[in-house]
């Protein structure tokens, strides 16, 4: 029944003082927002996943009188910008860079046997196991890039946000979104190499 009813239809009627409204949301975000939160705030504040995830949903009750839905920006963007600058707060206090990106050459990728990656290989029960395991590295990967490409790769990849309402979440510019991405996809390959590499060159044989 929720899925009759968009985003911002619930939140109006949450607004209105439809308590069940606000249920169906939280149930329809409720994982893959907190899935984002402890991929972004990463395995070194992974503890304040949850008080960042409670707090982001108590800011969406306490809007309640004054939310209006925009035009620009879809309530999940909205929420998700909320959740955002929340755990960069918590990653500032923890004394962590978020301002700033590391630079990445273009050409370190170019003649990567898994400049291709990620790629679907899944389909006998060894690479299925082989995949599981390569998703466990992509989170070790993950953790090891700066805190907005980070942001950027989980919201586009992982969530489903386009570059345009990725730069509304965490208000930069178009291009700026571009670059992280494309920064974050070369450092996660390169990462992700030597776990890839034996399957690649299997396949290739």
């Amino acid at each position: 029944m929720s899925d009759v009813f968009a985003d911002e239809d619930l939140m109006r009627k949450f607004c209105a003082g439809e308590a069940h409204a606000f249920q169906l949301l939280y149930a329809r975000h409720e994982k893959p927002l907190y899935r984002y939160l402890r991929r972004l705030l990463g395995s070194a504040e992974a503890l304040q996943a949850e008080d960042v995830f409670q707090d982001t949903w108590m800011k969406l009750v306490d809007a309640r009188d004054s939310w209006q839905a925009r035009d620009n920006a879809s309530f999940k963007t909205w929420l998700y910008t909320l959740a955002h600058h929340r755990a960069v707060d918590i990653l500032r206090k923890s004394g962590r860079e978020v301002s700033a990106d590391e630079g990445w050459q273009e050409n370190d990728e170019a003649e990567a046997p898994w400049a291709l990656w990620p790629a679907s290989h899944a389909e006998q029960p060894e690479q299925q196991a082989f995949w599981r395991k390569a998703g466990q590295q992509l989170l070790h990967c993950l953790d090891a890039l700066p805190v907005l490409q980070r942001a950027a790769y989980i919201l586009h990849y992982d969530d489903g946000l386009s570059l345009e309402e990725i730069t509304l979440v965490i208000n930069t510019e178009f291009e700026t979104v571009k670059s992280r991405l494309r920064y974050a996809l070369s450092k996660l390959r390169m990462c992700m190499g030597a776990h890839l590499q034996p399957i690649l060159e299997k396949d290739s044989a």
